[in-house]
């Protein structure tokens, strides 16, 4: 009995739902653009087998573990490594267990169907997890995992991947990108510019960070001169391994667009460890107009990872570090936040800035009318709590009539859990498919234009936006 019913996510109406069925047909085996995301370099740079089935699924995944913490499950009991090498679950058996024990609480989410989708079409699993199945499925997942069909390049040409974006900090030496090309396996896994622990004076160990920079480029990055030349180098030694974006997890949009020497003073403020919030906000404000420029110079096109306050637990952030799923979306503004930096470089149409963000409300009111009326800007798809069924439904019909669907750069699923990047992309194609039906249905679209759209949303859009 298969796990995940053929018609999902379509509209129960038969002619849009045949519609939908159609479109979703025409895009289902297209190939899977995937421009960003946290998946980690070294599984395709050494090939080894997934340790085990709990590694796969539970401990790199915060959907996942988030759900279970929530329901008053230790961390530490889910294998998640503690910061402070203290006591943590070292039994991946026990680790499954107590996520089939409490499956349960995935039901109606989107975590529900992208485990159930990668259960049954990866491992070929048609039970439902549960406490009772938990052993046999368990070990149906471990058989697998010992032949070498499943080990991580083998999945990744399985899987359809066309091309895959990791995710590196500015410091990386990105020596597993480095073991990937020297392999020569023809499986396309680019690097992407990530310099927040270098730009943002809140991150620990900021100064030395920035002193590491400098060590690294050969260049002063005690003066504002010489420490934008090492963010310039730094992204043509990215570019060098693939990269074709940057990504700036900043708690806002904020920008500011300061002289050089103000720019320069405020640089300086912030590297001695003596400044406000106010300061540390403007200094990443100016930050992310510096990497707007640099990227009208290298191209890389520009991600705006806005409004997520990061590391809410204080007690999570101290024992087990960041990214531990206490990320919390909160009030974004864009409008007046973005004003300096586009005023600035917002009307260059080759340069390329994809907004996200965590503030549904600011779709409508925000985000599509300035994507619809600046060239350098384009929306990037529903990211993180919104990467569902419903926050797709929700972002076409609040974005489409201002922006259409030009201004948005496709789909990417911004995963750590390999094995659910095919299920969110379907989720994705399925829902948009069921949206295009819907205009053809209600007399906003012509069929024929839905046909031509769904590739574009599928797989199109997300090479133009990342310049591929």
């Amino acid at each position: 009995m298969p796990l995940t019913a053929p018609d999902r996510l379509f509209p129960p109406e038969q002619k849009q739902k045949d519609l939908a069925r159609a479109l979703y047909r025409s895009v289902a085996d297209l190939p899977i653009i995937s421009p960003h995301g946290h998946c980690d370099p070294r599984w395709f740079a050494e090939d080894r087998r997934f340790p085990n089935p709990s590694d796969l699924f539970v401990v790199p995944d915060h959907y996942v573990f988030r759900m279970l913490v929530s329901q008053g499950v230790r961390m530490a009991d889910l294998g998640i490594p503690r910061l402070d090498e203290g006591p943590s679950e070292t039994d991946p058996r026990k680790v499954w267990a107590r996520f089939a024990q409490n499956y349960h609480l995935f039901r109606g989410t989107p975590s529900a169907l992208w485990l159930d989708h990668s259960f049954e079409h990866v491992f070929g699993i048609d039970q439902v997890l549960s406490a009772d199945t938990a052993t046999a499925i368990y070990d149906q997942i471990e058989a697998k995992l010992a032949d070498d069909a499943f080990r991580p390049r083998a999945l990744f040409e399985r899987f359809g991947i066309e091309l895959l974006a990791t995710t590196e900090g500015a410091l990386d030496d990105l020596a597993w990108h480095r073991q990937i090309r020297e392999s020569g396996w023809s499986g396309r896994v680019v690097t992407t510019y990530r310099p927040d622990a270098v730009v943002d004076p809140d991150f620990e160990g900021f100064a030395a960070n920035v002193a590491a920079l400098g060590a690294l480029t050969d260049e002063d990055t005690q003066s504002w001169t010489g420490y934008l030349a090492a963010h310039r180098k730094r992204r043509a030694f990215f570019k060098s391994f693939g990269a074709t974006a940057s990504d700036h997890g900043h708690p806002s949009a904020h920008t500011e667009n300061l002289s050089h020497a103000d720019a320069a003073a405020l640089f300086a403020k912030v590297l001695s460890g003596d400044f406000t919030t106010i300061e540390a906000e403007a200094f990443r404000g100016q930050m992310l107009l510096e990497m707007a420029r640099m990227s009208l110079d290298d191209g890389l096109t520009m991600q705006i990872h806005a409004g997520s306050r990061r590391n809410h637990a204080a007690p999570v952030f101290a024992k087990f570090g960041r990214d531990m799923g206490f990320d919390i979306p909160g009030p974004t503004d864009y409008v007046v936040a973005l004003k300096p930096l586009l005023d600035a470089v917002g009307m260059e149409p080759d340069l390329k800035i994809i907004l996200f963000t965590l503030d549904e409300t600011a779709y409508s009111r925000e985000l599509a009318p300035l994507a619809g009326a600046y060239p350098a800007l384009r929306l990037g798809p529903p990211w993180w709590f919104f990467d569902s069924y419903e926050g797709i439904k929700r972002f076409r019909e609040t974005t489409t009539e201002t922006c259409g669907f030009y201004n948005t750069a496709g789909f990417n699923d911004d995963t750590r859990a390999f094995c659910s990047i095919p299920a969110r992309h379907d989720v994705s194609r399925r829902a948009d498919s069921a949206y295009l039906a819907t205009l053809v249905t209600t007399g906003r679209l012509r069929e024929a234009e839905a046909f031509e759209i769904a590739p574009d949303l599928a797989y199109g859009l997300a090479k133009t936006a990342y310049n591929l």
